[in-house]
């Protein structure tokens, strides 16, 4: 198995390629998605180093709801358009926040998180749902963290039956 702490420069796409095919592996044959999300949480924040929080928000009327997660309990329910999460939902894009003090209307579930990575999930154009990930280090996440974990989210959506 690849070792997360070497995640260094060009390693890093490897490492992601490399989750990738655990991913897919972990979630053969599993179509529930809370099972997928709360492997796929489980998955990412034991491998990916320096995190303090990987997990899953889905949408409820004009709010998003915690799902699955790993780390300190978080905010149950963030409005769309609020927060890094609220925000990537209402742009429709992953966001990459260096550092979250820095972020207007950062909503602030553990004061230690400083950095920040947000995927929307879409399945045939429609939202369902956010990978959120957390870190205590400004600059944690790159371009190259939100192209692997655009892929992971690929992998979960394809996956996973919202009817299961």
């Amino acid at each position: 198995m690849f070792q997360a702490t070497t995640i260094v420069g060009t390693d890093k796409a490897v490492f992601y390629d490399e989750l990738a095919s655990q991913l897919n592996g972990l979630l053969s044959g599993e179509a529930d998605h809370i099972a997928n999300a709360a492997n796929t949480s489980a998955l990412i924040f034991d491998m990916l180093p320096d995190l303090n929080w990987a997990g899953f928000y889905f949408p409820y009327g004009d709010e998003l709801v915690l799902g699955p997660f790993q780390g300190k309990p978080a905010c149950v329910r963030i409005a769309v358009g609020r927060g890094v999460c609220g925000t990537a939902v209402k742009s429709g894009r992953s966001i990459v926040v260096e550092d979250v003090l820095a972020f207007p209307g950062h909503i602030a579930c553990d004061a230690a998180s400083r950095s920040e990575l947000v995927v929307p999930l879409f399945r045939d154009g429609k939202f369902i749902g956010v990978i959120d990930l957390d870190s205590p280090s400004v600059g944690r996440f790159d371009a190259t963290d939100r192209d692997g974990i655009e892929k992971l989210a690929a992998i979960y959506v394809l996956a996973s039956s919202l009817n299961a």
